[in-house]
């Protein structure tokens, strides 16, 4: 497995932007889909936004399609979310997660970061 440490939260005013950031170390990077997901309080883990591992494929949840971006550097080992046009309904916190797989998928990720809070407010 990959460890995963996000950071870039924090609390911003609603239409404000955020760029969270995702270092990984252990193992080739480029060989994992990368994934952000987010768990607001008394709500499941969403599946928010998902990169391929040259970065030419990228999918989004629809909440968030248009708003947010998903990106990543291999040779820095770092996968990125872009936050634009924040919504309080954005609020969440917000984890990096990784897996090795030929299939690009929202489920089956095994890598997870500890998370970072992203409040949003109006």
């Amino acid at each position: 497995q990959v460890q995963l440490a996000e950071s870039g939260g924090g609390l911003v005013q609603a239409v404000d932007s955020l760029r969270l950031s995702c270092a990984a170390s252990g193992r080739t990077f480029s060989s994992y889909i990368m994934g952000w997901f987010r768990q607001a309080p008394g709500k499941e883990r969403e599946f928010v936004a998902i990169i391929n591992w040259s970065g030419s494929m990228t999918y989004y949840a629809d909440s968030v399609k248009g708003r947010f971006t998903i990106s990543r550097d291999n040779a820095k080992d770092t996968v990125y979310l872009q936050m634009n046009s924040l919504k309080p309904e954005d609020t969440a916190v917000y984890y990096c997660a990784a897996k090795r797989a030929r299939v690009i998928t929202t489920q089956g990720y095994d890598s997870w970061g500890q998370g970072t809070q992203v409040t949003v407010y109006s």
